[in-house]
């Protein structure tokens, strides 16, 4: 009996043996089997998982600080400036213990007038004065408010001429405001006044902002083999829930997490992407305050004209180029549009490119690389349409994703675009695409034929702007490190711009978020060595509707400016 078991005992031991000896030397094969079995169990769960929509969301703590300070300590200088810069930005709003019972309380642009105030006690407006409307807010009732804190925008316009010129608001945080304009060009100027958000509306969007940066959630996959799990990520995640993986980049110490995978290690995540918008975020009563054709978005009328005739200058002033420079500091207006061409008041010279061949010979011998989100990708898209030299180079990346090359190997050109790093809302973004700003410019040579241009604001507004702080930081750490070693580098930089909203783009991408963050980022590079494309300005004062991605005539004059600077 004994005899036999040992001799079965061998034959399985050898079976073992050869079974083993088998998997190691086909292990590839196997992790990428491709039978009928394998396959139809794959596509069975892909089935189940490609349209993950995450039912129990995690619940995030409502804590102010949870999400602003993840990452790396900031050095005391940097407390400073983030201080001074959230200083900056400070909003008024209504008076603090007041309640507001209604919609009927808030302010209604229906009811609220402005008016063209005189200047010096005279009616006539010269080319080189400023002009002021006052706008008195009231509420549903008709009754003037008596606090501060509407988002207001001010448009300076001549349809006629293609003209117009954004306007500088004054809150006085009394139910008034004002709005200055240079008076730029002669001929015709209408006033346009706009109601954005209310103050109780910009109230319930500084909330959102503070207290559910997780309104917008990203997701990844995971696989390894025949094997995946989807989970959610983001800047902020609860580690109570459920363990953590850590994504903190190792050079600039921007945090981002998953939700570690069931049943794979963290090392297996394949891909990143916008997984959804949060619903039910405000109350019905909040809701109110976000209505398109109500109170999002709606032009407040005049109480008499709202339109001047402006003459020449006066004698005593002197004229350059059809337009007088305000006095700096004045007045915020970077520039003008006048026969739907854009007309820096400084900085630099605006040269129409009104061919492909001046283009080319403007971008001869240069290597362009544009980091960002889609606003400027929308460069990258315009100067492939305009410029037929310019040949995509096919690196088959997913559409509107990228990463997106283009090269004019007889002029010797190269046109590069990458997204930046999370927060990123595309699609789908392979993990090993996923780069930080700041680490790409780490990684350029630099020097004079070399252009960087960026645009960094859309994905993070749903976030503190503590965040975008440091994001900012770390990207001008990289510019000044780029500019040391190679300072003839060319830096240009996109700003945020306007855009349609309604209530849920209000509740996500308001424009008193963009604003916010523009400011921010006025500030952090004012005094280096870059140009800015004033977008949110061109925006402002085109006559076309507001857009995420602006229509192609004020996108052809940021090209003109961005060329004119390369090539002036």
């Amino acid at each position: 009996m004994c005899r036999y078991l040992s001799k079965y005992a061998l034959i399985f031991l050898f079976l073992a043996l050869s079974g083993l000896i088998f998997l190691l030397r086909n292990i590839h094969t196997v992790e990428n089997w491709n039978c009928h079995t394998i396959s139809a169990l794959y596509q069975l769960q892909s089935r189940i998982q490609s349209s993950f929509v995450p039912v129990n969301l995690p619940t995030f703590h409502h804590n102010r600080t949870f999400c602003a300070h993840l990452g790396q300590k900031p050095f005391p200088e940097d407390e400073l400036e983030e201080r001074y810069l959230l200083d900056s930005i400070t909003w008024p709003g209504p008076p603090p213990g007041s309640t507001t019972t209604g919609l009927r309380q808030t302010s209604d642009p229906v009811h609220s007038l402005f008016a063209i105030l005189p200047t010096k006690g005279r009616r006539e407006w010269h080319v080189g004065d400023e002009l002021e409307a006052l706008v008195q807010m009231h509420d549903f009732q008709g009754r003037p408010k008596h606090y501060g804190g509407d988002f207001l925008l001010a448009r300076l316009h001549s349809p006629e001429l293609g003209a117009g010129v954004a306007g500088t608001v004054l809150d006085h945080r009394n139910g008034f405001y004002s709005a200055m304009f240079p008076l730029l060009w002669v001929g015709s100027a209408q006033v346009e006044i706009t109601l954005v958000h209310s103050s109780e509306a910009v109230a319930v969007l500084r909330r959102l902002r503070e207290e559910r940066p997780d309104r917008v959630f990203f997701k990844s996959l995971f696989r390894l083999g025949f094997l995946s799990e989807t989970t959610v990520c983001n800047l902020c995640l609860s580690s109570d829930q459920q363990p953590l993986c850590n994504y903190t980049d190792l050079y600039t110490g921007e945090p981002w997490y998953c939700y570690k995978p069931k049943m794979l290690s963290c090392d297996t995540r394949i891909n990143h992407a916008k997984g959804g918008y949060l619903k039910h975020l405000i109350t019905n009563k909040e809701a109110l305050l976000f209505q398109s054709g109500v109170n999002i978005k709606v032009r407040i009328h005049a109480s008499g004209p709202d339109k001047i005739d402006v003459l020449p200058p006066r004698k005593e002033v002197e004229v350059e180029n059809s337009s007088v420079n305000p006095e700096p500091g004045k007045l915020a207006s970077s520039g003008y549009f006048y026969e739907d061409s854009w007309r820096p008041l400084s900085g630099i010279t605006m040269h129409q490119f009104n061919d492909s061949s001046a283009i080319t010979q403007c971008l001869r011998n240069k290597v362009i690389n544009m980091y960002g989100d889609s606003t400027v990708r929308q460069w990258f898209e315009y100067l492939i349409d305009v410029v037929p030299g310019l040949k995509e180079f096919n690196l088959h990346s997913p559409k509107n994703v990228g990463p997106f090359m283009a090269v004019d190997s007889t002029h010797n050109i190269l046109l590069k675009y990458r997204c930046h790093g999370p927060p990123i809302r595309f699609s789908t973004v392979l993990s090993s695409e996923l780069r930080y700003v700041s680490n790409e410019l780490d990684g350029l040579s630099g020097g004079p034929n070399t252009v960087v241009v960026l645009s960094v604001w859309a994905h993070f507004s749903t976030f503190p702007v503590e965040v975008y702080i440091r994001r900012l930081r770390h990207i001008r750490r990289s510019l000044v490190r780029l500019l040391d070693r190679a300072p003839g580098t060319i830096i240009v930089i996109r700003s945020g711009n306007l855009q349609a909203l309604d209530q849920e783009v209000s509740l996500f991408n308001s424009d008193w978020y963009s604003l916010q963050l523009d400011e921010v980022l006025r500030s952090m590079f004012k005094g280096l060595n870059v140009l800015l494309v004033d977008a949110w300005q061109m925006s402002l004062a085109h006559h076309l509707p507001h857009a995420l991605h602006p229509p192609q005539v004020i996108v052809k004059n940021m090209i003109d400016m961005l060329l004119s600077y390369v090539c002036p």
